[in-house]
């Protein structure tokens, strides 16, 4: 019995490539037709190398269980995922484990591989249908293996197997999830709307619990649902509860996945996603005059409301801009100028005072938003600004101007431009996504749009780079290019959080674009310097700290990277 290299991931400082569910799919099925000339690989070695996996993941991970005699209940599906189930029991059964199997539907139906591996457990044991589940089967049981179905489920689960996936989740010492807790979207991290609310019994006892899992292993790569999940999971635990362990088996196809050199696709691009990692190129290069590292500029807003820009541009001349300029109105000059110092300052009240700033060539990336106010001289400074087809961020008031007139917005932006709002910002600039998102979630399966496919679809309708801000930040490119930034396991930063924050955030972004990052990487960067900062600082945080971890953070990836 061999398994592939387990890895446990902690979202640290390590880039991870995730894959959807259909570029898995399409990753075994390359791997699968490939091993057909070769002979090396087949569906069942696959599924060996899987279900082999989930155990020693299962080991490393709780070693209280590495002695015999242990008791675990695996529930076994009706497809792929419940062949998996079939090995991981018969392998526990070689372990010494008393393992009790149930089946979900009629196990004569099953893909040819995973019914090859349940008539190998059907030589050791037996098995039961899950409809037989009782508390007292679970409660029994050390461990409780979900391999009911993984990343194969389309459709909403019925009510029976909602009522035993709870009854699980109320009673089992330890659940571990095969790919994906059942009823979650591997794509989304959404639990599958209408398998809760809708195909239940009216009289039925409210859900409590499910869906619940202690650790989840998944195969060859993340999928980009497990961030949502384990974001939302870490949200309802309470502070006394660690999040579920994720870890990942490699099945050893790594060749067969998708590299990302094809077309873009809206509906499954060609482009992997990636998570983490150290941006490269933050650090200057030796010798260099402060405007080959350009001049920023950033809007603040009125007397008293000056806060955000400052934020904005103290952080954009930390990351490295080798200058910055804050433009106010004129009334509040004096209130901006006891506050700066290695800032320039210029007073801008109309559109013509910028068109004449604008003259100077060496400024060439401007932030817009943070402290300006909803008004109609906002918005009147944005279209001059991008006018200007300058590099620009465009975030807060900048955004929520046009949220009566998004259109009028959209036919100004350019691929220069990176939008960095949060949820709510984004749903009143874009808010054809939530009716798309209502109108799917309606469909058979119950799924909504997806962060990231709404992101990706917003970037492409505004013809650049998206930021969409949360604990699991997604970065989308006009061309389907996507980033994940999760603060999430050792990157946590529930104090990140906080008045001001979102401002560094965009004044990072506009540093680092002044220096010459492409948009897209501009807002990878800013983004994960964003969660560095806030981590070396740790509790206790207020936004004006962020800046000032920005020197320990470069320092450090200065030493990680030679």
């Amino acid at each position: 019995m061999t398994s592939g290299t387990i890895t446990r991931v902690n979202f640290d400082q390590t880039r991870h490539k995730l894959l959807t569910e259909q570029q898995m799919r399409d990753t075994e099925q390359r791997a699968i037709a490939s091993g057909r000339v070769t002979g090396q690989i087949t569906g069942l070695s696959l599924m060996e190398t899987a279900g082999c996996g989930v155990v020693d993941a299962l080991l490393q991970s709780h070693p209280q269980f590495r002695e015999n005699g242990c008791h675990a209940a695996v529930l076994c599906g009706p497809g792929n995922n419940g062949g998996d189930g079939y090995v991981i029991a018969r392998r526990l059964h070689q372990l010494g484990w008393k393992v009790t199997v149930f089946h979900y539907g009629n196990p004569d139906r099953l893909p040819t591989d995973a019914a090859e591996n349940a008539r190998l457990w059907a030589q050791l044991d037996g098995s039961q249908p899950l409809s037989e589940l009782t508390a007292s089967d679970i409660s029994g049981q050390d461990v409780v293996i979900d391999a009911l179905f993984g990343t194969g489920l389309a459709r909403p689960l019925g009510a029976e197997i909602v009522t035993k996936l709870d009854l699980v989740a109320q009673h089992a010492k330890t659940i571990i999830a095969v790919d994906m807790p059942s009823g979650m979207s591997a794509d989304s991290g959404q639990m599958f709307k209408s398998a809760q609310a809708e195909t239940l019994p009216a009289t039925n006892t409210p859900l409590l619990s499910w869906p619940r899992a202690d650790h989840i292993v998944t195969f060859q790569r993340m999928k980009p649902g497990h961030l949502f999940l384990l974001d939302a999971m870490a949200k309802e635990r309470s502070a006394d509860k660690t999040g579920p362990v994720l870890s990942i088996v490699d099945l050893g196809i790594k060749d067969f996945e998708p590299s990302g050199g094809g077309k873009s696709d809206d509906a499954d691009p060609d482009h992997p996603i990636y998570t983490g990692g150290i941006p490269n190129g933050l650090n200057k290069p030796n010798l260099a005059h402060k405007y080959q590292h350009g001049h920023a500029v950033v809007f603040a807003g009125g007397s008293g409301h000056g806060g955000a820009g400052r934020l904005a541009a103290r952080a954009a001349l930390r990351i490295g801009a080798g200058a910055v300029t804050l433009t106010c109105p004129p009334a509040a000059l004096i209130e901006n100028a006891a506050q700066l110092n290695a800032i320039m300052l210029t007073p801008i009240a109309k559109v013509a005072e910028l068109e004449v700033l604008l003259k100077d060539t060496r400024k060439n990336t401007l932030c817009l938003g943070p402290g300006m106010g909803r008004g109609q001289n906002t918005r009147s400074l944005v279209c001059a600004a991008l006018k200007s087809e300058r590099s620009i961020v465009l975030d807060a008031d900048a955004l929520t101007s046009f949220e009566e007139d998004p259109p009028s917005l959209f036919a100004r932006l350019h691929q220069n431009v990176v939008l960095t709002p949060h949820s709510g910002e984004f749903a009143r600039l874009f808010p054809d996504l939530g009716r798309a998102e209502e109108a799917a979630g309606a469909e058979e399966n119950g799924i909504g749009l997806s962060g990231i496919e709404k992101a990706r679809q917003a970037a492409k309708m505004a013809g650049c780079c998206i930021l969409l801000k949360g604990a699991v930040t997604i970065i989308a490119a006009h061309d389907g290019r996507t980033e994940l930034s999760a603060a999430l396991g050792q990157r946590q930063v529930p104090w990140l959080a906080t008045a001001g924050a979102g401002d560094v955030l965009a004044g990072f972004i506009t540093g680092l674009m002044a220096r010459g990052f492409d948009p897209f990487e501009a807002a990878k960067a800013g983004a994960w310097l964003h969660v560095e900062c806030a981590r070396m600082f740790g509790p206790g945080l207020i936004a004006e700290d962020l800046p000032d971890m920005l020197p320990r953070v470069l320092k450090q990836v200065e030493a990680e990277t030679q």
